[in-house]
């Protein structure tokens, strides 16, 4: 009997654990940049391929870093969220597309729509690891002193940006008004 006690109590605790790991939320990743300085990466602009962008050049801005590929099914859902949200001028969106040819990438901004000021090309995918960039699409709040506030992984929805990301961003904003 003794002999099928061990095997009994592992059994129930990695039951435990699986139980346990079901309930949470994948889209709530812990990051651990965040309250850190945005990793450095030189990147060229997927609409200007002759120059590049940094996020120094950032620097003295709130802005939002949007990772995103034109193969990206997720991307593709949360696309029109993204171009609202450019059109209202709330806050500048950057995006870092990420493992993806150029040509691509160009073609589904121009059919889609493009709700970047600048895309960079992260073809190696090395930036986004930089970031901690579990897969696509993931989204940064980035403030003006190139400190990341916040990360989401996975499609933006209406929720999140009306509960998180724009009451962040005008909280920042404002912060940076006071200075």
């Amino acid at each position: 009997m003794k002999r099928f006690l061990l095997p009994l109590i592992l059994f129930a605790g990695l039951s435990v654990v699986l139980a346990a790991s079901l309930s949470n939320d994948p889209r709530r990743l812990p990051s651990a940049f965040i309250g850190k300085r945005a990793p450095a990466f030189d990147l060229p602009r997927l609409d200007t391929p002759g120059r590049n962008l940094s996020p120094d050049a950032l620097r003295g801005h709130v802005w939002i870093m949007n990772v995103w590929a034109s193969w990206c099914e997720s991307c593709r859902d949360e696309h029109a969220l993204l171009i609202s949200l450019a059109g209202r001028n709330v806050v500048p969106i950057y995006g870092l597309d990420y493992k993806d040819e150029p040509e691509a990438a160009r073609q589904w901004l121009r059919q889609a729509g493009n709700p970047y000021i600048a895309s960079m090309a992260d073809r190696s995918g090395q930036t986004g690891i930089d970031y901690g960039v579990y897969g696509v699409p993931e989204t940064f709040v980035i403030d003006r002193q190139g400190v990341i506030r916040f990360k989401r992984s996975g499609p933006l929805t209406q929720t999140a940006l009306d509960t998180q990301i724009l009451p962040l961003v005008q909280k920042l904003q404002g912060e940076d008004s006071d200075e």
